[in-house]
């Protein structure tokens, strides 16, 4: 499976306890654009948007991006294996 860089903003957001609306306030962007960035559904950011969601988030770029397996939408736990007992 190939290997992508996936998007944490979502997580940061729930550390720092705000909503998205406010960042893309706070750092000049649209709503809109701001969920298709935490959807990974970009391209690519440039270094100056990241800095400001660094600098409005209070966190280092490697706190927002991650690299490694690609999931089909969101991921969710799996329970553990069932031992026959429901």
């Amino acid at each position: 499976m190939a290997r992508d860089i996936i998007v944490t903003l979502d997580v940061m957001l729930a550390r720092r306890k705000m909503k998205a609306k406010d960042l893309a306030t706070a750092i000049g962007i649209t709503e809109a654009n701001l969920s298709l960035l935490k959807s990974g559904k970009v391209k690519g950011v440039r270094f100056e948007t990241l800095a400001k969601l660094c600098e409005a988030l209070d966190c280092k770029p490697g706190d927002l991006l991650d690299f490694g397996e690609s999931v089909s939408g969101p991921a969710i736990a799996q329970p553990a294996e069932s031992d026959g007992l429901a």
